[in-house]
């Protein structure tokens, strides 16, 4: 079977990451589908051809439009700035290519649904990557077998600190315009996308929002400033369809934390805590067990018998950060294969979208807001 073609848009930190997971899905997978890493298209032609050089991509395009209207095109992975991810996503797909997107999917439900219509029929995945973190998947195994019982409470809080960098430039993720949002859209997404794949639908939300410096020392033009409007910090409360209460936090402002995602579960019959921080374990509780011998236990999740376990290293080799990249890659192309679409699919990351959208009508208006899910 031939090799899949992809074009990849954008050549920034995500454009590496997924640069990374082309190259090496076929060593870890080899019994899945070739991919061929065709063209790389960004705005800035000579670093660009650095980079394409960098992740042997075999040419280099700076028009998207171009691409989309390849024959010989088979994939699109979108790695833009938020608020082109509609636009090209819906080209693509109207133009039969399947489509790759990056987090979160749009800047609004409205872009997403429209994203997720004109998908409809075609192969799509939105890179919410941290789903494939082994010891994530563990958890969402125990959680839907039961071990836990009823959910009580789920908290979550991805903390960053590099909004409290005052020498950074201006960047996009720091405009609305070109993000939506801030740390909802950039770091809330993911831990809404992890638990309603634990969890299942949020019904409402009730939500705070906080940007602390509207504008900013701008390195590059001494004693002048650029405005910062997007969020730096949100707080949620939130009520999930089968009643789990919830607390989900999110901020660029989590001083001495460089690039923490936890969260933990309470149950009636246990507790499950992951910190991406470790990223190789998973925490524990089984109330069941007799008192005196219940506590925290700590599961290396590497195998054996472990998710993607056996594709990547032995039992007991630790795994990093692009091997999520990879392992997601490879459940798309798995779902080619199979006929079942790998999640999460834009119909997945519109859902997402919905509750980002009452979070942030939440916080506007100082309500409870219902997510429609």
């Amino acid at each position: 079977m031939a090799a899949l073609n992809v074009a990849l848009i954008g050549q920034g930190f995500m454009g590496k990451a997924h640069s990374n997971a082309y190259a090496q899905v076929g060593h870890f997978f080899p019994e899945l589908r070739k991919v061929r890493r065709k063209v790389v298209c960004g705005r800035n032609r000579e670093r660009l051809a650095a980079f394409a050089k960098t992740w042997e991509w075999e040419q280099v395009e700076t028009d998207w439009r171009r691409i989309v209207e390849r024959d010989d095109i088979d994939i699109v992975d979108i790695c833009t700035p938020n608020a082109l991810h509609a636009e090209m996503a819906v080209a693509a797909a109207e133009a039969g290519k399947m489509a790759l997107c990056e987090k979160p999917a749009a800047n609004s439900a409205v872009e997403a649904a429209a994203m997720a219509e004109a998908a409809k029929g075609v192969p799509n995945m939105v890179w919410f990557n941290y789903r494939r973190v082994p010891a994530v998947e563990l958890a969402r195994q125990l959680v839907h077998e039961g071990k836990l019982g009823r959910i009580f409470q789920y908290r979550a809080a991805y903390l960053q600190e590099w909004g409290n960098d005052f020498t950074r430039p201006a960047a996009w993720r720091l405009s609305k315009a070109a993000a939506g949002s801030g740390a909802n859209g950039d770091l809330n997404s993911h831990l809404i996308d992890t638990a309603m794949m634990m969890l299942g639908p949020i019904r409402e939300v009730s939500a705070t929002m906080e940007t602390f410096f509207d504008e900013k020392p701008d390195p590059s033009r001494p004693g002048e400033t650029y405005p910062v409007d997007v969020d730096d910090t949100v707080l949620t409360q939130a009520r999930f369809a089968n009643g789990t209460l919830a607390t989900f936090e999110a901020t660029r402002f989590a001083v001495g934390v460089r690039n923490a995602n936890r969260f933990e579960i309470h149950g009636e019959k246990g507790m499950l805590r992951f910190d991406l921080e470790e990223l190789n374990r998973l925490h524990y509780v089984d109330a069941s067990a007799e008192k005196r011998l219940q506590g925290t236990n700590t599961i290396m999740v590497t195998g054996p018998d472990h998710p993607y376990a056996a594709k990547i290293w032995r039992p007991g080799h630790l795994l990093g950060y692009e091997h999520t990249f990879i392992a997601a890659l490879a459940d798309f192309l798995a779902g080619l294969e199979s006929g079942e679409p790998a999640q999460p699919t834009l119909d997945d990351a519109l859902q997402v979208q919905r509750v980002l959208d009452a979070i942030e009508i939440s916080a506007h208006e100082r309500r409870w807001v219902e997510t429609g899910l």
